[in-house]
């Protein structure tokens, strides 16, 4: 099943860009905060849902749109 994208590689590699100028200005938080905001591969999101749990991603603030638009609105509930 071939990886669905809902925001372009010039939009992941501006939040990118973003967060290593926080880590590099010392904003530790704010680079994981900002991070956060680009999509998780859904690839990921599934190998962590199995391995750390729902809650962990629903609570941590991740980007699950490609999750969402390759596996279903309610995957994280199967």
């Amino acid at each position: 099943m071939p990886q669905i994208e809902t925001m372009s590689l010039d939009e992941k590699l501006a939040i990118s860009n973003k967060a290593f100028e926080l880590l590099e200005a010392g904003d530790r938080e704010g680079f994981s905060r900002t991070l956060r905001t680009a999509p998780l591969p859904s690839y990921l999101a599934k190998v962590m849902k199995e391995k750390m749990g729902a809650d962990f991603l629903i609570n941590g603030g991740y980007n699950l749109s490609e999750a969402e638009a390759e596996f279903g609105q309610g995957w994280l509930n199967i």
